[in-house]
C-alpha cells in the first residue's frame, strides 16, 4: 500500500522511508559496482591464465617431446581456485541484483523510474557477460588441459615403448652372443670328442700292430727257414734297388755328355 492510504504516516516519516529506500539502492549500486570491477580483473587474470596454458601446451609440445604439458601443481591450483573465486564473485553479484530487482518490485516504490529500471538492466547484462566469458575462458581451459592429458599420455606410451625397445635389442644383443658361446663350446666339444676318438682309433691300431710283428717274429724264430728265406728276399732286393740306381746314374751321365757337348 502506498503511503497515502496509510493513516498512520506523516510527510516527514514518508521522506525518511525515502530516504532510506534511496541510501539503500546507492548501497546497493556500490556493491554491484565493486563486485563488477573485482570480477573484471579476476576474468583479465583468468584470460591470461588461460592464455600462458595455450601457449605452454602448444611449445611445449613442439620444443620438446619429453618435457610434460600442463602438469606443474601450482597451474592446477591456480586455476581451481582462481575459478572458485569467480563463481563466488559472480554469485554475490547475482544475489545483490536480485535484491536491487526486489527493490524495484517492492511496495514501497510504486512505480520505479526509467533511470533505475534501465540501471538494474544494465548491471544484469554485465553479470551475464560476465558469466559467459568466465565459462568460456573455463571450457578452453578444460579443453587445453584434456588436450596435454591426451599428448601427455601419447608421449608417455611412445617414450615406454622407446624404453622397452631398447631393452628388448639389448636383451636380443645378450641372447644372441650367449647363443655364439653355446655354440663356441658345442664346438669344443666335439672336437675333443673327434681327438679322443683318433686317440683311441691309434692306440687300437698301435696295438694291433704290435700283436702283427709280435706274431711275425714268433713265425720267424719258429721256422728259420722262413727267416733265411725273408732275408735273401731283402738281400736281392737290395741288390736290385743297388742296380737301378747304377742305371740311372749312368744314363744321367750320358745325358749330362751329350748335352754338353
Amino acid at each position: 500500500m502506498s503511503d497515502t492510504n496509510n493513516p498512520g504516516s506523516t510527510p516527514e516519516s514518508t521522506a525518511m522511508r525515502n530516504m532510506a529506500q534511496g541510501n539503500q539502492w546507492e548501497d546497493l549500486r556500490k556493491k554491484a559496482r565493486q563486485l563488477e570491477n573485482e570480477i573484471d580483473l579476476k576474468l583479465v587474470s583468468f584470460s591470461k591464465l588461460g592464455t600462458s596454458f595455450s601457449t605452454i601446451t602448444a611449445n611445449g609440445f613442439d620444443s620438446s617431446d619429453t618435457s610434460p604439458l600442463l602438469s606443474a601443481s601450482n597451474s592446477e591450483h591456480m586455476f581451481h581456485t582462481m575459478a572458485m573465486e569467480i563463481e563466488q564473485l559472480l554469485n554475490k553479484l547475482s544475489d545483490v541484483n536480485d535484491r536491487m530487482a526486489d527493490y524495484a518490485g517492492s511496495v514501497s516504490v510504486a512505480s520505479p523510474s526509467a533511470a533505475l529500471l534501465h540501471t538494474l538492466q544494465r548491471h544484469r547484462d554485465i553479470l551475464q557477460d560476465y558469466t559467459h566469458e568466465f565459462h568460456k575462458t573455463k571450457a578452453n581451459i578444460e579443453a587445453c588441459r584434456e588436450r596435454e592429458e591426451l599428448l601427455g599420455s601419447v608421449q608417455r606410451e611412445i617414450d615406454s615403448y622407446k624404453s622397452s625397445s631398447g631393452l628388448n635389442r639389448r636383451t636380443d644383443l645378450y641372447l644372441k652372443e650367449n647363443e655364439h658361446i653355446r655354440n663356441s663350446e658345442r664346438i669344443a666339444d666335439e672336437t675333443i670328442s673327434v681327438a679322443m676318438a683318433t686317440k683311441e682309433n691309434l692306440s687300437s691300431q698301435k696295438s694291433t700292430l704290435k700283436k702283427i710283428s709280435t706274431s711275425m717274429n714268433t713265425m720267424a724264430n719258429r721256422f728259420p727257414v722262413l727267416n733265411s728265406l725273408i732275408q735273401r728276399i731283402n738281400l736281392r732286393k737290395r741288390r736290385d734297388s743297388l742296380i737301378l740306381g747304377g742305371v740311372i746314374a749312368v744314363c744321367l751321365v750320358l745325358l749330362l755328355w751329350y748335352a754338353f757337348r
